[in-house]
Parts: structure tokens; sequence; C-alpha cells
């Protein structure tokens, strides 16, 4: 019995196989009688194939045209009025609405007009994910062109350096999350299980966390400078070794100008590890000067030297009087020390102001025949005795 059950399936088998082969000869046959625009290619004739490519061909004219007719006369009409919001929204659907046209009648061209094997379910998925994208393209171009035309002038009037700072942060994370969950949502039009792709990308990104450490304390050191705000830009700070001024504070580095001219691209990690003087920020710039008279000076001149210098701050407005310090303090190897300290107002100019002092301290102590000195030495002759 176990023999003729055998022998039975083995002579179904072989029928099977007769069968399709008879029938792939007879399609063979059948296209040999045929003309060369009906035979089959894919399921399809030649003749298919031309007026599915025909109509898409179509399809990129009259886009063509309604992009020619947009720019031509629809946006002629939204710039006469007072709005700008028109011509924004005019301006940045113009070419997406155009790939949709294209998109639609290419789609409608390839089902209708040519036989596929899996019923169209593939090109289905592919127009579903490029309409998606499309949609995604849109948002993306409004959203920018809006905060360009209304957030940025409101960042530009405000007085705070903040929302500046900002701004080219919040348009980036934003195009960011737009195209983002775009492609999430193309890919599950597809048929893509997302679930799994997220996964996978949280596994992936521990991985890279873990491989760009110092990436992710540049990020952090980003965020403790918009908390702190321990300098703003246009600022003057000094950083270890470099000192220069704020040009650009971005969310992984700041760029620092120094006063050579050069830009310094400055890791945001270094300024929550290291000390960062704002120099900017100072009410005001202390000037510490040492001066030393000759040892001839009587102590009445010393007491005018003093008087001198006092005066000459007082009489100077970019200083400020009440916080001048000025005192008789050592007795050097070859002079007799002064200390000078005064503060400039902030609003001064420092290298012009300690001019103007210097000068007239040059200019009152010669007048006063106050004697300046510099390192002498006094040598004692003693003649030996034989």
């Amino acid at each position: 019995m176990q023999d003729s059950l055998g022998t039975n399936i083995q002579t179904s088998i072989i029928d099977t196989v007769q069968a399709a082969n008879l029938a792939i000869a007879d399609d063979a046959v059948l296209n040999e009688s045929l003309g060369v625009f009906e035979k089959l290619y894919y399921g399809n004739t030649i003749y298919q194939y031309l007026i599915a490519f025909g109509i898409i061909l179509a399809a990129l004219v009259g886009g063509k045209i309604l992009y020619w007719v947009s720019k031509r006369f629809i946006s002629k009409l939204t710039a006469r009025t007072k709005s700008k919001l028109d011509d924004i929204i005019v301006d940045k659907i113009e070419e997406p609405v155009v790939f949709a046209l294209v998109l639609g009648v290419s789609w409608w061209a390839l089902s209708t007009k040519l036989n596929y094997s899996d019923d169209g379910a593939f090109m289905g998925n592919v127009f579903g994910f490029l309409t998606v994208i499309n949609i995604t393209w849109l948002i993306a171009r409004l959203s920018d062109a809006l905060i360009e035309e209304y957030i940025v002038p409101m960042t530009e009037k405000s007085e705070s350096d903040l929302d500046d700072q900002l701004l080219p942060i919040f348009r980036k994370g934003l195009r960011i999350i737009i195209w983002t969950l775009g492609i999430i949502v193309g890919l599950n039009n597809a048929g893509y299980d997302v679930g799994a792709v997220i996964a996978g990308l949280g596994i992936g990104g521990l991985a890279f966390a873990l491989a760009a450490q110092d990436t992710v304390k540049n990020f952090f050191g980003g965020i403790m400078i918009f908390a702190d705000k321990p300098f703003q830009l246009g600022d003057r700070i000094q950083i270890g070794e470099i000192d220069g001024f704020v040009r650009e504070i971005g969310i992984r580095s700041t760029r620092v100008e120094t006063l050579a001219g050069r830009i310094v691209t400055v890791p945001n990690s270094m300024f929550s590890d290291d000390a960062v003087e704002n120099v900017d920020v100072e009410p005001t710039r202390k000037v510490n000067i040492g001066l030393g008279l000759t040892y001839d000076t009587t102590a009445d001149q010393m007491e005018e030297a003093i008087a001198l210098l006092r005066k000459i701050a007082l009489d100077n407005k970019k200083i400020v009087g009440d916080d001048v310090y000025i005192g008789f303090n050592s007795f050097g190897d070859f002079s007799l020390g002064i200390t000078f300290i005064y503060f400039i107002r902030k609003d001064a100019d420092i290298f012009d102001t300690q001019t103007t002092i210097n000068l007239a301290i040059l200019r009152q102590f010669g007048e006063h025949n106050l004697d300046m000195a510099f390192p002498t030495q006094t040598v004692y002759h003693q003649p030996l005795t034989v």
C-alpha cells in the first residue's frame, strides 16, 4: 500500500511539472506569434508601458506649467496684498504642490495601466512613503519661513541676547523633529515595523553615547552656558590662555575671536571644568602702578609727590575718584617705593586713560623736581695699606 501511495505522489508531481512546462511553452509560442507591442514583458506589453510612462511625462510637463503659472500670475497677485503671509505660503507650497501633482498622476498611471504580480502592494508602499515625505517637506519649508519672517525680527529687536543664541538651536531642533517624525510615519505607511526600528535605534544610540562621551559632555556644557549665562555674545572673556570676544555660542562649542583677530573654537565642556573670567562685566578696571623716587628725596618731597598723585587722579573724570589708594610703602634697593592704585570707569577707554595719567605724572614730577629712580649701584673704594 505504501508503494502504491508513493507511486501516486510521484506521478502527480511529474504531471504538475509537465503541465507547467506546457504552459511556459504555450506562452513562448504565443509571444512568437504576436507583434512586438503585444508581447508580454513581466506581465505587461510594451504598449501598456508606453501609455503609463507617457502619462507620467505629461504630468511632469503639467507640473512645470503649473509652477510657471504660479510664479507668473499667483505670486504677483499675492505681492499686491499688505500681508506677507500669503506670499510666504504661495512661495513655499509651490514646489511641494507640483511634486504632489506629479506623484498622484504617476501613481494613477502605474496602478491602472500596468499589471503586477503582487497586486501593486510594493508600488503602493513606495508612493505612500513619498507622499508622507512630500507633506513633511511642505511643513518643514513653511515652519522655517514663518520663523524667518516673524520670529527672527522679534529677537533682533529685543535687548536680550539669550533669544539670539537660542533661536538657531530651536530652528535646527524643530527641523530635525519634523523630518524624524515624517520619516517614521512614512516607513510605517510603507509597511515597516517602526517599533522594531526604534528599539534598534535605542540600543545603537546607547552604544553611540558611550563612545561619544566628550560630545555629550560638550552638549551639557552648552546647556550650562544658556542656563547660568556666564557670558553673552560680544562679551570679552578669559579662559585658560584664551582671551577674546564671544562671537557664536553653539550647543557643542563656542567661537571666540582673540585679540589678534583669530577665531578659536572652544569646546563647551571647557567652560564647566575651568574658571571663566568675564572682562566686560567688571564695574571698573583696576590699575596698579609702582613708582620709585631716588634716595635723596626728602620727607616733604615725598608728601608732595603723594599729593600730586591724588590731584592727578581727582582731576581726571574717567577715574572713580573715591577709589584711589596712594601710599609710601617700601624702601627698595635703589628707590623709595610709592604704590598708586586707581580704577577706570567701565565706559572709559582704558589705554587712553592710562596714557593721560602717566603723562600727567611724568610732567608734574618733572616740574617739581621729583626724580624717578633707576637701578644704581654705589661702590666704595678703600685703598690698601701695606
